[in-house]
Formats: structure tokens, sequence, C-alpha cells
């Protein structure tokens, strides 16, 4: 019996049997291309939650991505938690423009009405609008997954990459107390995501981990903790996504619970499957500048089949889709998956 898409990919993250790897996205999928069709372009398409929601049932309905995956940026929680973002352009996504707490995490806390600031009931609510429209899509289940910074990502964002950097070693007691706030903040925005429909949550997170700028004790003791409590108290399916060549940290980034890691082309999937074990599923990581915005349908289909050839659990790009990558080198994931099964079989 054929799996719907929904049960294909919650089965992969149990490592349980399927038809076919899922192929899909767990980074962001809005394009200029997207925007057109379905009449939801950026910046509206951030602000609006039946814009949010129209773009990304575009990337399923039109781009044939196995998924809905939404919003389109890292700044949510950024500014809930007081920084200020430009919200760029169509093809511009939002960007923080300043760091509130810059100086320290004394004036730091745990806001109490986190789920009310920003632009959280946005995306809060585009989730409720995608749940209730993919529920009536009864001939073929579709997967929800909801985008989301991890606590790394927010922590920068709040007091900027170079104090961060500085503090792991002149001050790790700074990054320590924002990190246990930012991780409370990333658990209870999550649970709220799975409350109003997401079937799972993906969280692109620590680019000073795989920008190589931290030491490995940092990760393991100052990092990986926090992690480890975000993976016990969030109630669903988590995915950890980090750019970058992050080969040396795999290890230890799959002990601590996150159901599949993402992948960008940097790191060699052969390479990632012997690091990670069967701690975690492996998903990537098809190019998406070289190959997916630069190249032709015949690349992404010959790159995308060597990505399955050489294990990964879920076939997706490495990073997020750039705004204008041609919507047919999209489609040809897809193609490019089946064709390959058919060619095994």
């Amino acid at each position: 019996m054929q799996q719907s898409l929904k049960e294909r990919l919650i089965y992969t993250l149990q490592e349980k049997t399927v038809d076919r790897a899922p192929c899909l996205s767990v980074t962001q999928t809005g394009t200029v291309e997207l925007m057109d069709i379905a009449g939801a372009a950026w910046p509206e398409a951030h602000l609006d939650p039946e814009k949010m929601a129209a773009l990304a049932l575009a990337g399923h309905k039109i781009a044939g991505l196995e998924a809905v995956r939404y919003p389109y940026c890292l700044t949510v929680l950024a500014e809930a938690m007081g920084c200020s973002v430009r919200m760029g352009t169509k093809d511009i996504p939002p960007s923080v423009l300043t760091h509130p707490y810059s100086i320290g995490p004394e004036h730091l806390s745990f806001p109490e009405d986190l789920l009310h600031k920003g632009r959280i009931p946005t995306v809060l609510k585009a989730t409720e609008i995608l749940e209730d429209r993919i529920r009536k899509d009864t001939e073929n289940e579709v997967p929800l997954i909801a985008g989301m910074e991890g606590p790394v990502t927010v922590l920068t964002h709040l007091a900027e990459v170079k104090n961060c950097l500085i503090w792991t070693i002149r001050k790790p007691e700074y990054f320590n107390a924002f990190m246990e706030i930012c991780t409370d903040i990333c658990i209870e925005y999550a649970n709220a995501l799975f409350d109003y429909g997401a079937d799972v949550i993906s969280m692109p997170d620590g680019g000073i981990i795989g920008s190589k700028m931290i030491p490995p004790s940092i990760l393991e003791n100052s990092i990986k903790p926090f992690y480890k409590r975000l993976c016990k108290k969030v109630k669903g399916p988590k995915i950890l996504h980090i750019c970058g060549d992050i080969k040396s940290s795999l290890k230890t980034l799959s002990e601590c619970g996150f159901d599949a890691i993402s992948i960008e082309e940097k790191v060699s999937i052969k390479a990632a499957k012997e690091a990670i074990g069967d701690r975690s599923r492996l998903i990537g990581n098809v190019s998406p500048s070289r190959t997916l915005l630069f190249g032709t349908p015949d690349a992404v289909k010959a790159e995308a089949k060597q990505c399955l050839s050489d294990g990964v659990d879920i076939l997706a790009p490495g990073c997020g889709i750039a705004p204008w990558t041609p919507l047919a080198n999209i489609r040809t994931l897809v193609d490019a998956r089946n064709e390959w099964y058919d060619e095994k079989n």
C-alpha cells in the first residue's frame, strides 16, 4: 500500500520502513516564481498569515515538494524579544538590525506573553490555516513543517555574534545564561507550533558551529546540554539544520536527541552517515546555489541521484532555496527521486 506523504516523512524520522525517501525542503521555500503564481510575495508574506500560508502551499502544489514548509526567515523570535528587523524585499529576506542585549544578560528574562509578541501570532495563525487546508486534502495527506530559529541563533541575534564568541572564552557564564533563556523561548514557541497543527519542527541554528569559530568544548559543554533539554521538552519531531562543514560536530549533535539533522553540500553524506550512526536521520544535500539556482535540470537530477546513492534518508536542498531559483529545477528533485527508485528496481 502506498504511503501518504505525511506517513512517509514521519516513518522516516521514526526509522520505520518507507516505500521511498521523502523529497522536500526543511529550509525556506519561497521563490519569486512561486510568489507570482500564488499572489503572495515577500515582504507581505512575512506579515500576513493568509499570504504566508498561500506561499507555503505553493511549494507543495506548484513546485511539487512533498511537504509544506513555512515561514521564510529566521527573525521571528529575535523580533519578539526586542530586535529591530528590516523586512527585506521580494527577493531579500528579513534581517536583524539591532542587538538589544549586546552588553550582557542582566536584563534578559523570559517574557510571559511571548506568544503574543511580534510576528509569532502571525505564524501561529498561518499554522492554523495550513493545518485546516491540508486536513481537507483527503487524497494526499501532506506534512506541515514549521521552521524556527534555534537557541544559538536567537542568542546571536540578541547579543551579536562577536560578543557571543568573546563570551565563550572570557565570560562563559554570560553565554550559558543566554542559552538558558533562549532555549526556554524555543521550547515554548515550538510547542505552540505543534499545538496549532505543525507536524514537524525544523530548526536552522548554530551558524557559529558551522563556521568553526568555537572550539569543540563549547559545543559539548555549553550547547549540547541545552539542545538535549530542548529535544526532551519539545513534544514532536525535531529537525536540526546547521550550515557549513559540520562533519567534526556531527557525532556530538547526533547525541542531542534530534530526529534528523540537515546538512549542506560541504559535508559528505557518506562521512555524515558514519558520524551519526543510527542516532539520527540524515537530510540533504543538493546544492541550493551551484545546482538549484545556477544549474540545469539535468545537473539537479544528477546531484539528487548521487545523494540518494550515498545514503541520504530525506532528499532536500542543502540550505534555504534562493528566491530566484528556477521552478523547473525544484520540480526536478521529485522527478530525480522517482527515477532513482525506478532504476534501482
